[in-house]
């Protein structure tokens, strides 16, 4: 048995411990708020703030972990190089998860250092650059905090008079201590996929079937499986995933995201686990889901061919306000289908487009032939019968 320190703990480090309990594994669920997701299935808990490195360190010492696995972007993971060094497998790896949690960093390593394609790209430390960064670029142009999640602080510019409420919203949303922003230059694509990346210690680089999805406000709404392309498109993103990740090092499940343009194909951002789109592969789409699989690198275990089973797609359950001891109507809609399948996340208060749940829609028997398109119709459908109710704050 390993003991596993699961530093943020949403939905998707809920699902991981799920995983992770299937196998018999320890963890330990950290997050900077009491009963968050993943502490509700946990053997254990900690509640810290994970950009104060003494309390990061406390924890690990206290609880002497096997594996350290981040969820969130808001952690010192300055840290992790330390506790490398003390025997402690950090996953992906130290590097890995510091470069992933600035846009910066991993910007720069992918088009800078291993030269993939990407959209247009600067940086901002003030308003003044920013309008300097803009108008070199062009609008429309996209503003993000170097550090976020969720979508939180990235606006689109159309024109000069948007760039001080973008400005305002990046340092509103950003996490951590970077006030420094990237400005990219927007990409006229056809569709954007997630490319679900699985890295092993002592095995192939491994390739789910590509995710589509939709996104609004930087966060994602709807996703499905598999997402219909090229396949020499598809062989193009599979290559610069491999390499990018490859360079980054370690065993774990990668989110890949790109834009595709025609033939064209352009790195946008990399997580170094689950990812929110991903909770497609809870609708049984194939053999593993991404947090199964996500678990397995990370032990070790040798994993075989990841295969499509059928296609499927999820849309989220939004909260409408902010307030607290959320209640759920409309779940009787979706549990009498045989086709559907929700998750509550389990979030213990709620505000204005929070992520409460998902919605998972596979292919109905009586319906033959639906393709993974149809089936996020059908999804974002049944999303919007479920309502949250909470006490206003």
């Amino acid at each position: 048995m390993a003991r596993i320190l699961l530093l943020g703990s949403g939905e998707l480090g809920k699902e991981f411990v799920i995983a992770a309990q299937r196998l018999g594994q320890y963890v330990i669920a950290v997050d900077n708020y009491p009963n968050a997701p993943a502490m509700q299935v946990a053997q254990e808990s900690e509640v810290i703030n994970m950009l104060n490195g003494d309390a990061l360190d406390k924890v690990v010492e206290k609880h002497k972990p096997d594996f350290i696995v981040p969820e969130i972007e808001a952690i010192r993971t300055e840290r992790f190089y330390d506790y490398e060094a003390q025997g402690i497998k950090v996953i992906p790896s130290a590097k890995a998860a510091n470069f992933t949690m600035n846009r910066k960093a991993i910007r720069d390593l992918a088009a800078t250092q291993l030269g993939l394609k990407t959209a247009p790209f600067a940086y901002a430390d003030s308003h003044e650059a920013l309008v300097s960064a803009a108008q070199s670029i062009g609008f429309p142009c996209v503003i993000k905090p170097l550090m976020s999640s969720s979508g939180k602080g990235q606006s689109t510019a159309h024109k000069m008079e948007d760039l001080q409420k973008a400005w305002t919203y990046a340092q509103e949303g950003a996490r951590g201590d970077a006030a420094e922003v990237i400005i990219e230059g927007f990409i006229n694509f056809d569709y954007e996929i997630t490319l679900l990346t699985v890295t092993q210690n002592n095995g192939r680089t491994l390739f789910c079937p590509p995710i589509g999805h939709r996104q609004e406000d930087g966060d994602y709404r709807e996703s499905w499986q598999p997402a219909p392309m090229n396949q020499d498109v598809l062989q193009e993103a599979q290559e610069m995933a491999a390499k990018v990740t490859q360079a980054l090092g370690g065993p774990g499940i990668w989110g890949v995201e790109f834009f595709i343009a025609g033939h064209q194909v352009y790195f946008s951002e990399l997580s170094p686990r689950p990812h929110d789109t991903g909770m497609v592969t809870l609708a049984k789409t194939q053999n593993l889901n991404e947090f199964e699989l996500h678990l397995r690198a990370i032990l070790g275990l040798p994993i075989g061919d990841i295969c499509l089973r059928a296609p499927g797609a999820s849309s989220v359950i939004l909260a409408t306000n902010n307030g607290t001891h959320p209640l759920y109507e409309g779940i009787d809609t979706i549990t009498v289908l045989p086709y559907a399948d929700l998750r509550i996340f389990g979030k213990p208060t709620t505000r204005f487009n929070r992520r409460m749940g998902v919605i998972l829609v596979s292919p109905d028997p009586e319906v033959p032939g639906q393709s993974a398109l149809e089936l996020t119709a059908t999804a974002k459908t049944l999303a919007n019968q479920v309502k949250v109710k909470s006490k206003a704050e």
